[in-house]
């Protein structure tokens, strides 16, 4: 068996410490320091990883550790400089999305790595979640064009609150949130985007200068299916349905039905936005005489992975891509892509015009 890979993990907040778990109880990796400017937060998550070593930033701990492979999970407007450091140090990288905060440094990002020979994994967790996975698979039967609905908005207080504002002084909800939900829409049509609109509001004067805390886009596909997506962060934000997630097609329609995680008091729990409980399939079909040709069915689903299980299984995909020579060429373009799309959104809302893509 070969030698675990070393892994420097580079952000020791909410992701930072979920990935050093993973990392930690993964066979083939190894954490070989953790990097952060806050002592009392590394020093936390050092004792639950074996004692790691802790550095306050990037440069020191390479030139320490000279490790395999980096995971930056930092906020979002740090992401690229840290990954180019790191590929420049020869690491294969576990990036959290978004890749970048412009779509020119996402595409040096992701050229650096080809470049470089080194594997580049982006945090799009929904990915590797087999709820959603099937979701995706039974919109891709409903016909086209599709419309697909979905939202995440989340009654923040305290330090959920606290961390929002900080994500904030770089970019908006509907680009850190809907990077996920946007590129499940490219997955489920399979079409090229050719336009986004998008409205925002600023909620309170507790914000970066410019920056709204809600926003809402529509995205259009050359295959005529429309997308829309709704996210909010703060104390004020409703929790009356902030959970939708739901595609409508010729043939009919899929929704996730969570029940207990779309649920009162539960849009700052980070365990409920990946949570999917059972699927309802609707089938528009009807009968001569004009009722519907079948019943509703509700499908439950048994493999439902909290968000750290899903950590732990964005971790084994990223060593597998390492160990294995994955080829990332497709992965790497739909994580660009969907920022592109988002970030169009995000314009859209600044300038009140529709962006064509």
């Amino acid at each position: 068996m070969s030698a675990p890979l070393s892994v420097l993990v580079v952000g020791c907040g909410n992701m930072g410490s979920s990935h050093a778990l993973a990392y930690h109880r993964h066979p083939g990796f190894r954490v070989a320091g953790l990097v952060d400017c806050n002592p009392e937060m590394r020093a936390r998550l050092a004792a639950k990883v074996g004692g790691a070593p802790e550095f306050d930033e990037l440069d020191a701990a390479l030139a320490a550790t000279r490790p395999d492979a980096a995971a930056i999970c930092t906020y979002p407007d740090s992401h690229a400089e840290l990954v180019l450091k790191a590929l420049a140090a020869g690491c294969h990288i576990f990036v959290e999305k978004p890749i970048a905060v412009t779509v020119a440094e996402a595409e040096r990002v992701a050229e650096a790595a080809r470049q470089a020979q080194r594997k580049l994994v982006v945090g799009y967790i929904l990915r590797h979640h087999p709820s959603w996975t099937r979701f995706i698979e039974l919109a891709r039967t409903l016909g086209k064009p599709l419309v697909m609905r979905m939202n995440l908005n989340q009654q923040s207080s305290g330090a959920m609150w606290q961390t929002h504002r900080n994500l904030m002084k770089s970019t908006s909800p509907i680009v850190d949130c809907g990077v996920h939900y946007v590129d499940v829409m490219c997955q489920m049509t399979g079409a090229r985007p050719v336009r986004v609109s998008a409205i925002g509001a600023r909620l309170t004067e507790d914000l970066p200068t410019g920056m709204y805390n809600y926003g809402q886009l529509q995205v259009v596909f050359d295959d005529g299916s429309v997308g829309w997506y709704e996210a909010g962060w703060g104390p004020m934000m409703s929790e009356t349905a902030f959970f939708v997630k739901d595609v409508v097609g010729p043939r009919g329609c899929v929704s996730i039905v969570a029940k207990e995680a779309g649920g009162a008091s539960k849009s700052a729990d980070i365990d409920s936005h990946t949570k999917t409980e059972s699927l309802k399939v609707h089938a528009g079909a009807l009968t001569p005489a004009g009722g519907f040709a079948r019943p509703d069915e509700i499908i439950n689903l048994s493999d439902e992975p909290d968000h750290q299980e899903l950590c732990a299984r964005e971790q084994r995909y990223f060593h597998r891509a390492i160990v294995e020579n994955l080829n990332l060429t497709d992965h790497l373009r739909d994580a660009v892509n969907s920022l592109r799309i988002v970030l169009a959104a995000d314009a859209s809302v600044r300038t009140g015009k529709t962006v064509e893509l």
